[in-house]
C-alpha cells in the first residue's frame, strides 16, 4: 500500500505535535491509573513486570528498570498487591529471592481500559505505507533512547543549575 499524501511538516512543528501528544499522554496515564485503582508509577511498574515476560523480576530489577529506589518498589509491589496486579512468588532457583508476578487476570483488566486506545492506533497506523510505520517504529525506539539519555543527564544535574 503506497502513502498517503502528507502534508509537508518542519521539524519544529513535529517537535511541537509530539509535545502536544506527550503532555496529553501525560494526563491520560493519570486518568487510566486512577480508572484501574492505581497511581501512574504503579501502572508504569506493572507495564514493566511485563516486558520482562517469563523471567518475572526481583525487586531490584524492578527498581532498575523503573528507575526507582528499592524501598519505593516496596510501596509499589504492596499497592499492586493490595489490588490485585502482582504478586510476590519465591523464586525456584533460590528460595531467598522473591519475584514480582502479574496476576494473570491483570492484563485482561487493564485491557478493557486500554484497548479502545490501541483499537484507535491501529486503524491510524492502517492509514500509512508499511514503510512510513518502519519509519515510525525506528524514530519511537530511537527518541526513547535519546529521553533516556536525557533523564539520566536531569537526574545527574545538580539542582541549584536547574534554577
Amino acid at each position: 500500500m503506497e502513502g498517503k499524501p502528507r502534508p509537508e511538516a518542519s521539524s519544529a512543528q513535529a517537535l511541537a505535535g509530539m509535545d502536544r501528544l506527550i503532555a496529553l499522554s501525560i494526563v491520560g496515564q493519570h486518568d487510566i491509573a486512577q480508572r484501574l485503582g492505581l497511581n501512574v508509577t504503579d501502572l508504569t511498574c506493572l507495564a514493566h513486570i511485563w516486558d520482562f515476560g517469563d523471567e518475572p523480576p526481583t525487586a531490584g530489577d524492578l527498581a532498575e528498570k523503573a528507575n526507582l529506589t528499592t524501598g519505593a518498589i516496596t510501596g509499589v509491589v504492596n499497592r499492586l498487591e493490595r489490588a490485585g496486579y502482582a504478586r510476590r512468588q519465591a523464586d525456584p532457583a533460590d528460595r531467598r529471592r522473591v519475584r514480582i508476578v502479574a496476576d494473570a487476570s491483570a492484563a485482561a483488566r487493564v485491557a478493557v481500559v486500554y484497548q479502545p486506545f490501541y483499537d484507535r492506533l491501529s486503524e491510524l497506523f492502517a492509514d500509512y505505507s508499511p514503510d512510513e510505520v518502519a519509519v515510525l517504529a525506528d524514530w519511537f525506539t530511537r527518541a526513547a533512547d535519546v529521553m533516556r539519555l536525557s533523564l539520566e543527564e536531569i537526574r545527574g544535574m545538580d539542582s541549584r543549575t536547574a534554577s
